[in-house]
């Protein structure tokens, strides 16, 4: 039985759209920061036994049969199991040998801590959670670098990313690889000074999902083709070149104009994908405004599939701009994770340019918010089980609302 707790990514530089829906493969490269998983994370735990009759997979504490016969599960599962090893115990006694593990039974129980479906990056951090653990539990070993992020990226392509801490690449790979070298790279492992606050605008499932929406851009966005092959390319370029110089001006600017881009191939797919919303929107004018105050860009907005914000600053920065967040997006006390905004006095002049874009104070636009940082990919949990360890039953019982 083996727990591992698995982080989610927010990109900067986006993906939309796959080259083959097989291979879950993307049109262009992405990059993105994992998050630190203090509170955004993914817990799984699996176990084998010759005692359990059928496989058995619970999310969420409500078991999901049909998770277990769809492709994306498959593939991870029996990607893993050809990369299965030998199990000795600590005499070095033969207990399973690698042929075995495809004939015991599995259970599997995970959690997030975090909403699922609603443009954080549930998936992504729920595969990379489940990949990393049927390593651990098989005892799998890469044939070449990188192998383990292929076969996450067949559950969810994001999840490729999450296996890796920092900031993370996703190479495009080809079709005369198999598509092989569509896999995760660490770009940079050590950004110490940047930080991110998330707003949780929205935590229902989105309207339109991932998977539909990219489905229908690709064929239906001309603006998504032209994005693909001839905005990323460079933009990766300057985007890696700007995190390894630790250069956060070009990285907000970059990180910004993606964002943007990202969305705006949403609004020329027909019938258009609307994700962002009012609430989105606002923040978006509130973080213009303050960096257009500070006379420099100190704060970069970026939305994934959803209404939610991920602002990346950096550390100097952080209290302050959680403090101007919290004023025009009041959210519950307690909810504002990490850090303590009460000593901040914000500028009568700032207040002042923030009040001509007309947002008026209002609790409840903004549920919560998360202060984080970049962190490890998927890491080994003992304090946690999701499964009975008697009984290999699920035990995790979820919060009630």
């Amino acid at each position: 039985m083996v727990t591992m707790s698995a982080p989610t990514n927010i990109a900067v530089i986006k993906y939309w759209g796959k080259a083959d829906t097989h291979y879950n493969t993307p049109i262009n490269s992405s990059l993105s920061v994992t998050l630190d998983q203090t509170e955004l994370r993914a817990i799984t735990t699996v176990a084998v036994s010759q005692k359990f009759t059928k496989d058995r997979f619970w999310l969420n504490g409500v078991e999901e049969d049909e998770l277990l016969h769809s492709p994306r599960f498959r593939a991870c599962l029996e990607g893993v199991q050809k990369l299965a090893q030998d199990h000795t115990d600590a005499d070095g006694n033969l207990i399973y040998t690698k042929d075995d593990w495809k004939h015991l039974h599995l259970h599997i129980s995970s959690y997030n801590t975090f909403p699922t479906a609603a443009g954080l990056a549930s998936s992504a951090a729920g595969y990379a959670a489940l990949v990393a653990a049927l390593c651990q539990l098989y005892h799998a070993v890469e044939t070449f670098p990188g192998e383990f992020s292929t076969i996450a990226r067949q559950g969810s392509g994001s999840a490729c990313r999450s296996l890796y801490g920092g900031i993370v690449a996703w190479r495009q790979g080809t079709p005369e690889q198999q598509w092989r070298d569509s896999k995760a790279e660490p770009v940079l492992t050590d950004w110490p000074e940047l930080r991110a606050l998330l707003l949780v605008v929205s935590d229902s499932k989105k309207d339109t999902s991932s998977t539909t929406g990219m489905q229908t851009s690709v064929q239906t966005s001309p603006l998504l083709q032209y994005r693909a092959q001839h905005i990323v390319p460079a933009r990766m370029q300057a985007m890696e070149q700007a995190c390894h110089a630790r250069d956060f001006g070009t990285f907000a600017q970059l990180t910004m104009q993606d964002s943007n881009q990202f969305h705006a191939t949403c609004l020329d797919t027909y019938p258009p994908i609307f994700y962002m919303n009012d609430i989105s929107r606002q923040i978006v004018r509130i973080v213009t405004v303050y960096n257009a105050w500070a006379g420099e860009l100190r704060a970069a907005y970026t939305f994934d599939a959803g209404p939610n914000a991920v602002i990346y600053c950096l550390e100097q920065h952080q209290q302050h701009l959680a403090a101007l967040l919290c004023h025009y997006f009041p959210i519950p006390e307690g909810t504002l994770s990490c850090l303590d905004t009460s000593s901040v006095v914000l500028e009568e002049s700032l207040l002042q340019a923030c009040n001509e874009t007309g947002r008026i104070p209002r609790m409840g636009d903004v549920q919560t918010m998360y202060a984080t940082k970049p962190g490890p990919g998927p890491l080994v949990v003992t304090d946690i089980c999701n499964l009975d360890p008697e009984t290999g039953l699920n035990c995790y019982d979820p919060p009630s609302k």
